[in-house]
């Protein structure tokens, strides 16, 4: 402990000159235990996600897009992918469900806290 900022120091001053994959490199010749942070845009375009069949297209207002299912596989189960709600959609029923009456919610709109859906 007493010379714990000094070694942080020294790894720093090391580990700025090296690349991710140079920094990875040493770790595993020394048996250190370690691993990769990928970015949005490795984890998305990692390939054991296409492998292991990850992705389902599904429906939102501005079209189709590609989403991952959800972080479970169970053997003759497709878990459910239904489309994205447009903004606002199911706003007045759930408000309805938490027990406001059609007057309060009609109010809400009217003054802009929620956004007018369709349900």
């Amino acid at each position: 402990m007493t010379n714990r900022n000094a070694l942080h120091e020294e790894i720093e001053r090391i580990f700025s000159t090296l690349t991710a994959q140079g920094i990875v490199e040493r770790l595993d010749k020394a048996g250190i235990a370690n691993a990769k942070l990928n970015s949005m845009q490795e984890f998305w375009d990692h390939p054991q996600l296409e492998a292991r069949d990850r992705w389902r297209e599904v429906g939102t207002p501005a079209g189709p897009i590609e989403a991952i299912k959800p972080p479970f596989n169970l053997d003759g189960f497709e878990p459910r992918m239904d489309p994205v709600p447009a903004l606002g959609a199911h706003s007045r029923t759930i408000l309805a469900e938490l027990g406001f009456s059609p007057l309060e919610i009609q109010g809400m709109a009217k003054s802009n806290i929620i956004e007018e859906g369709t349900s």
